[in-house]
């Protein structure tokens, strides 16, 4: 017996539509490029093919991330030949102003082609970017010898770091022969951002107060360099105390392996002060570097660490992607929070069930 529809009941409403448009995407999988034109158009400097390529590396598609690999592989050869300086401080310090004003002066001034990477962990409800560095460098968004590139994450510090990593060798291969790559300065990005780079320039605000500058105690000890950031009018006396404070706790440091004793300086992006001393100390620093070794050794230690890591995550994606530990997962979690079971043998279960199912994906059928 059929019933009658009442004016209360939920009716089917119109379909939505797809969120992705079909005939666009198969456009786009039939345009993929082939590995020759991406590492040909890398190598002559074309902006396209390296932004193209860069978007390889930031999707999580599997074929995409083996034609970036190939596409690395044969850029590889091109690369190491830029000096890497990190930049990092808390927000509000000026470091997009500070960038732009050094990138600037190394294009216009010095003749070198400079390529600004960010580390950013991103949005957690968007998944964008919230550093937005193209709309805050202008100038160096828009200057032909600058390449800027955010890297949002999606919220995974280690990922951003690796595809970060690897946007760097892009970019040498490129022919960009300074990448500066900038933090946002909170929590452990600034560890990430030491870790792939030459040279470490922290940034610093004068009379800001320890509630904003607690950071400063866990990274001065990586810094290279310390700039005080806009010491003009007013400020410059503050900032200029500031810099005797900062000098005198750096004699509390022990040595830097690296044979360098870090310097502080004083520098405003606005008036363009202190902006060519600091490029001269990150050159001071790579011509000592290399001619005591460390430059070397310290390229090759972050190399072997970059390939760990990358081990690491890829193991810890195959863990979570396996299917028996996706369906085993709730009900274990479940167990974990009411206290039926301890937090260490849950995860033995879990690990128990991911290499019995590799094992069995192994097995010749």
């Amino acid at each position: 017996m059929s019933r009658e529809p009442v004016a209360l009941s939920v009716q089917a409403g119109v379909p939505q539509p797809d969120n992705v448009n079909r005939a666009l995407a198969g456009r786009y999988r039939r345009r993929r490029w082939p590995d020759e034109q991406y590492v040909s158009g890398i190598l002559r400097g074309d902006r396209v093919a390296l932004s193209r390529a860069i978007t390889l590396i930031e999707s999580s598609r599997p074929e995409d991330q083996e034609q970036a690999e190939r596409i690395l592989e044969a850029c590889l050869p091109n690369t190491g030949k830029s000096v890497r300086v990190g930049v990092t401080g808390v927000p509000g310090v000026g470091k997009s102003t500070l960038i732009e004003a050094l990138g600037t002066h190394l294009t216009r001034a010095l003749g070198h082609k400079v390529a600004v990477l960010a580390v950013d962990p991103s949005s957690q409800v968007s998944r964008g970017s919230i550093l937005g560095d193209k709309s805050r460098m202008e100038t160096l968004a828009t200057d032909p010898d600058a390449f800027v590139r955010p890297s949002p994450s999606g919220g995974s510090l280690g990922g951003v770091a690796r595809k970060t990593r690897e946007t760097i060798l892009l970019c040498e291969a490129a022919g960009f022969d300074v990448v500066l790559v900038e933090t946002v300065g909170v929590g452990q990005s600034e560890a990430a951002v030491h870790g792939m780079t030459d040279f470490f320039l922290l940034l610093m605000l004068a009379g800001a107060g320890d509630e904003l500058q607690g950071i400063k105690r866990g990274i001065m000890e990586m810094a290279d360099l310390i700039a005080i950031t806009k010491a003009e009018g007013d400020n410059r006396v503050r900032a200029e105390a500031a810099k005797r404070e900062y000098e005198n706790a750096l004699h509390l440091f022990p040595p830097s392996p690296s044979g360098w004793s870090p310097v502080v300086r004083l520098c405003s992006a606005v008036e363009g002060m202190g902006i060519a001393e600091i490029w001269e100390d990150v050159l001071r620093y790579v011509q000592l570097t290399k001619a005591n070794g460390h430059f070397e050794s310290n390229r090759k230690r972050q190399a072997r660490e970059w390939m760990l890591e990358t081990i690491r995550y890829a193991l810890e994606d195959q863990f979570f992607g396996d299917q028996a530990v996706r369906r085993a997962m709730p009900a274990i979690e479940r167990d974990v929070l009411a206290g039926r079971t301890s937090s260490f043998a849950a995860a033995r279960r879990l690990l128990n069930l991911f290499r019995h199912s590799a094992e069995f994906a192994d097995e010749p059928n």
